[in-house]
């Protein structure tokens, strides 16, 4: 079994791709309003909001698991991708390396939001992060959510 890998998924949204991709880029402090059940909080460790190369801290509830997951962040605006390099938190205990990506794409009338997580686990007994691509998608369907009560 490979140690390293990648997984992901995509999903089709009704809102339009540069609300989601505005919300990462610069608001991201409204996620946790947003997305309560799961992102209890937000706070930005060093930089700003919307810098690449910020430092951001995540306080979430998944299942079981409540945890923190510090991150650095890599923006690509041409292309509506937020990377989130993962350097602390409670998956570390499982992965030697995690990194999740956003990508926001516009389709006629439908978005698609690509959904991506790159890992190394730490050996092979561990499982594939399919958790937090989980909570992915349901952050994504959140704002999809409040985005159409708006």
């Amino acid at each position: 079994m490979a140690l390293h890998g990648f997984i992901g998924t995509q999903i089709e949204l009704k809102s339009p791709a540069d609300k989601f991709y505005k919300i990462f880029k610069g608001q991201g402090h409204l996620i946790p309003n947003v997305s309560s059940g799961h992102i209890k909080g937000v706070q930005l460790h060093e930089g700003d909001w919307e810098t690449h190369g910020s430092v951001k801290i995540w306080n979430y509830h998944l299942g079981d698991e409540v945890g923190t997951f510090k991150e650095k962040v890599e923006y690509d605006d041409e292309n509506k991708v937020a990377t989130l390099t993962g350097l602390d938190g409670e998956m570390f205990k499982y992965y030697k390396s995690f990194k999740a990506i956003f990508q926001f794409t516009q389709k006629g009338e439908v978005s698609v939001a690509n959904l991506t997580i790159h890992y190394e686990k730490r050996n092979a007994d561990v499982e594939a992060p399919d958790r937090y691509v989980g909570l992915m998608v349901t952050l994504v369907r959140d704002l999809d959510a409040h985005f159409g009560k708006a």
